[in-house]
C-alpha cells in the first residue's frame, strides 16, 4: 500500500505500532519487574498473585485490575525519580527484547516522513526510553499515578488496551478522515485498533 495518494489526507500517513509482542519478543511488564526487583522478588510476586493471574487468563478477572495489583505491590511508594532511572536502565540494557524487523520498519517509516505512534498497555516510563533519539515517535501508554514525587501504585489513565487504544489515538489525532492509518498488532488487546485502521497487519514481524 505504498502508493497511497496522500493528497487526500492532510495529515498524511500515520503508523500505529503495538509494543509488547509486536515490536518486542516478550511482554515487557514481566521483564521489567524481574529487572527491577530481581529474580527472587519476581518469583515471590507472581507466586502471591498467581490465583488472580490464572483467573485473568480465563477471562474471569479484569486484565487491568490484575496488572494494577501486581504493579502496586512492586512499585507503590517508590520515588518517581528512582522509577524513571530504572526504566532508562532497563531500556539501555534490554535492547535484545526488540524485534529487528519491527524496528527496521519503524525506522523506514520515520525516514519516509511518516508519523509513528507506539500504543501500548505497558507503562510510558519504560516504553519511551526504547525510542530515545528516534525523533518523530510518540508513545501512548498506560500512565502511572504520582503524588508528591512518589508512585501511588495506581494508574493515572485507563489501561491502554483494546478499545482504549483507539480512544487514545483519537485524542492525539481526532480528525479521522484526515489521515491514512496503518496499524500493527499481535494480540487480543490490538483487535479494535487493527479494525479501526485503513490497513492492518497482525503478527507482522515474526
Amino acid at each position: 500500500m505504498g502508493n497511497i495518494d496522500t493528497s487526500k489526507y492532510p495529515l498524511g500517513k500515520i503508523y500505529a505500532f503495538d509494543f509488547d509482542g509486536t515490536l518486542t519478543r516478550r511482554d515487557t511488564l514481566i521483564e521489567f519487574i524481574r529487572f527491577a526487583v530481581g529474580t527472587k522478588g519476581f518469583l515471590l510476586c507472581f507466586l502471591r498473585f498467581s490465583p488472580l493471574l490464572v483467573l485473568m487468563k480465563m477471562g474471569l478477572y479484569p486484565n487491568w485490575k490484575a496488572k494494577q495489583k501486581v504493579f502496586s505491590h512492586c512499585f507503590k511508594g517508590m520515588k518517581e525519580e528512582k522509577f524513571n532511572a530504572l526504566c532508562a536502565r532497563f531500556a539501555d540494557q534490554k535492547t535484545g527484547l526488540l524485534r529487528p524487523k519491527g524496528m527496521k520498519k519503524l525506522a523506514d517509516v520515520l525516514a519516509e516522513g511518516g508519523k509513528a505512534v507506539i500504543i501500548s498497555a505497558s507503562v510510558n516510563n519504560w516504553v519511551e526510553p526504547f525510542f530515545k533519539g528516534m525523533g518523530g515517535v510518540f508513545v501512548l501508554g498506560t500512565m502511572v499515578g504520582v503524588r508528591d514525587g512518589v508512585l501511588t501504585g495506581r494508574f493515572a489513565t485507563k489501561n491502554c488496551y483494546g478499545e482504549e487504544k483507539v480512544k487514545r489515538l483519537l485524542q492525539l489525532y481526532p480528525e479521522r478522515t484526515e489521515y491514512w492509518l496503518t496499524a500493527y498488532g499481535d494480540s487480543r488487546g490490538d483487535f479494535e485498533l487493527l479494525d479501526f485502521a485503513n490497513e492492518s497487519h497482525y503478527k507482522p514481524f515474526r
